[in-house]
């Protein structure tokens, strides 16, 4: 993925999340996106059925640093829409100004 520097980026990122089995992580400087699902033309032998006419993506794609087998730990790791608007107001601020969550009143004081 392209790494986010707007709002706008970051309510893509988002709209990732609002799908099912979707994750987004970085690792580094390096924004990925995971999607847990199997491609419906994966075949029984694990062999693309599409290979000859298959996405540039599938061409690009490496299994070198895989880490299918490692405990990977992430620098940062979302799962849900909720944790990209923490993250971006935390970094970008908020676009309009206010807080997400209005501020609650100050007890009172007790004498």
């Amino acid at each position: 993925m392209e790494t986010p520097t707007t709002h706008r980026d970051f309510d893509y990122i988002r709209w990732f999340l609002l799908h099912d089995r979707a994750t987004v992580f970085v690792d580094g400087e390096t924004w990925y996106l995971l999607v847990h699902t199997e491609c419906r033309h994966l075949q029984s032998d694990n062999r693309c059925g599409i290979y000859p006419t298959r996405p540039q993506i599938c061409r690009d794609y490496s299994t070198a640093n895989c880490e299918y087998d490692d405990d990977a730990v992430y620098d940062r790791y979302f799962e849900l829409p909720e944790q990209v608007e923490e993250y971006v107001e935390a970094v970008l601020g908020n676009p309009d100004g206010r807080l997400r969550s209005p501020r609650p009143e100050l007890l009172p004081i007790l004498g």
